[in-house]
């Protein structure tokens, strides 16, 4: 699963956060405002001449048509191939002269845009964007050539065993909804799509009432509120995108097992999420990181690989969307300890559900999630990519302020509290993709 980017006067008004991330570092969040009422967040640097643009709108693969699965995917490959009077070759072309980096990427409930750029190129740089944005070409050589590609790359993920098991599990807690879905598309779905469907699709999606914007570099204020307005002034200001429903959860456990003849078996394993807007989300993400979260320090990469060499690779994950939320993992065994290895999980699960953490694992994990929190801010792209994540979770622009007193806060009452609440080991389902011994497929 696919299971985090006002005019003073008439120009603009900025509002400002000072943010110490660290005793030796700290950033100053601009919230920018051009004249048309585009806001963008960001941070000026300039000891580097080196500019970092990261947005988003507002939908994406789950609100594909039933019949063109893959859309927003397409459109993203297709977007910067060939804008106004610039064709594939020649939009290319363009972009390497000027040393721009510019993509797109769909995602589930959102379509990403990314452009680096040197200051020297900053105008030029925004003109290609503001073509790509506003009349891509989609002439038929580059979207043959990117349908060639997206098929190829679709058939190639459909026999991988992590693939597999993470789709069917999907399947089986949350049934047909979009989520369940690749967010990539299917094979029929790219090649029912036309020219004309990436045309509506664009117009459709590619609108300022769904724009979010975070910039990192060497830009002023000023300098940004215009280009935010010769950029996307001339989009529409309503999207078209339908509305995609809430998850409905299967919140039965069961154990569901596609054969592959292959020596490991591929687990995924969850259940239900929660919402990242529910107040215990915070407790929730500390719990997660000792369960699972946290890498070697973490409760299941102790019990499962160190203590019994089960797995190489063990983890739990929060997926909150806009739409659903996932509490899911991940562990590949040997086919003939699959068993044991399932054991294992649902004993850890259970374990913290019943019992939480120690305060000891609880101090550990605020230390180190507290200490590595700078580490997202120590480049232009990294301080644009997080700001916009911020924005898209609706975290406000005082969050990153905020965010390390929050868990500093974190009480072990509070996470024993989250852990019963969101870990159901009667409710987990466990999706298998191999050979494992012992093991048979349970009714749902």
């Amino acid at each position: 699963m696919n299971f985090i980017r006002h005019a003073v006067a008439t120009v603009i008004a900025i509002g400002f956060v000072v943010v110490s991330i660290s005793t030796a570092s700290a950033i100053n969040i601009k919230k920018v405002k051009s004249k048309s009422g585009i806001t963008a967040w960001l941070v000026e640097d300039h000891t580097v001449p080196m500019i970092a643009f990261e947005f988003l709108f507002k939908g994406g693969s789950s609100a594909d048509p039933k019949d063109k699965q893959g859309l927003s995917n397409f459109l993203s490959a297709t977007m910067d191939e060939g804008a106004g009077e610039l064709d594939s070759s020649a939009f290319q072309q363009r972009l390497s002269d000027l040393s721009v980096k510019l993509s797109f990427e769909n995602g589930r409930d959102y379509f990403y845009g990314s452009m680096k750029t040197l200051t020297r190129n900053r105008d030029e740089a925004f003109g290609l964007l503001k073509l790509a944005l506003n009349k891509p070409r989609f002439d038929k050589e580059p979207v043959e050539r990117m349908r060639r590609q997206l098929v190829i790359s679709l058939k190639r993920a459909a026999t991988r065993p992590r693939t597999i098991a993470a789709r069917a599990w999907s399947r089986s807690l949350i049934g047909d909804h979009p989520y369940a879905g690749s967010s990539d598309g299917t094979v029929a779905g790219i090649m029912a799509i036309t020219a004309d469907d990436l045309k509506a699709a664009k117009n459709r999606l590619i609108a300022r009432d769904g724009l979010m914007v975070a910039v990192s570099g060497d830009i002023d204020a000023k300098s940004l509120a215009r280009l935010l307005d010769d950029t996307f002034g001339d989009l529409p200001e309503k999207s078209g995108m339908p509305e995609v429903p809430d998850v409905t959860y299967n919140e039965k456990g069961s154990i569901n097992v596609i054969e592959q003849n292959i020596p490991q078996s591929i687990i995924q394993f969850g259940h239900k999420g929660i919402m990242r807007d529910d107040p215990d989300f915070i407790p929730v993400f500390v719990m997660n990181f000792i369960l699972g979260g946290g890498g070697f320090g973490s409760r299941l990469t102790e019990e499962v690989r160190e203590k019994r060499g089960l797995s190489y690779s063990v983890y739990s994950a929060l997926s909150p969307r806009d739409h659903g939320a996932f509490f899911f993992g991940t562990a590949a065994t040997v086919n003939k300890r699959v068993a044991e290895t399932i054991k294992v999980i649902k004993q850890q699960i259970a374990r913290m559900a019943k019992d939480g953490p120690t305060a000891k694992e609880l101090e550990a994990a605020k230390n180190y999630l507290t200490g590595s929190y700078p580490l997202r801010f120590d480049s232009n792209t990294k301080i644009a990519s997080q700001l916009l994540g911020l924005q898209q979770t609706r975290r406000g622009i005082h969050y990153v302020e905020n965010r390390n007193q929050l868990i500093r806060q974190v009480t072990l009452q509070q996470v024993r509290k989250a852990a019963a609440k969101l870990l159901k080991p009667d409710s987990l389902i466990f999706t298998i993709v191999g050979k494992p011994e012992g093991i048979k497929s349970s009714a749902n």
